[in-house]
């Protein structure tokens, strides 16, 4: 069973950058790929992007790619998520995911509860 722990969450302005981190455990990490979603109010969850199992291939959705960079750390059982130009638009809580097998925006196994991103100003 693994655990996510999602946190850099908060209030920032239209325009600032932002790092999410997702601490994992209670397995092997390098065994998950693992993927980043959202979900805004009164809408559905969004896949984000995801990062492969070594951290060699990412795969961004069409609505954010350009904007967000995922990377992972093996050695610290961490997958972060960078954001830049934040606009209200992104507002939403955002989840980690992991997965075993091939990084994908579907079919994961376990979710994090997720962290509140507000972007207002």
């Amino acid at each position: 069973q693994v655990q996510l722990i999602e946190s850099g969450g908060g209030l920032v302005q239209p325009g600032d950058s932002l790092r999410l981190s997702c601490a994992a455990s209670g397995g092997t990490f390098s065994d998950y790929a693992m993927g980043w979603f959202r979900q805004a109010p009164g809408k559905n969850r969004d896949f984000v992007g995801g990062i492969s199992r070594s951290g060699s291939s990412t795969y961004y959705s069409d609505s954010m790619k350009g904007r967000v960079t995922i990377s992972r750390d093996n050695a610290k059982n961490t997958v972060y998520l960078q954001m830049s130009s934040l606009g209200p638009e992104d507002t939403a809580v955002y989840s980690c995911a992991a997965k075993k097998g091939l990084v994908s925006s579907v079919l994961y196994d376990y979710w994090g509860q997720g962290t509140q991103v507000t972007v207002s100003s």
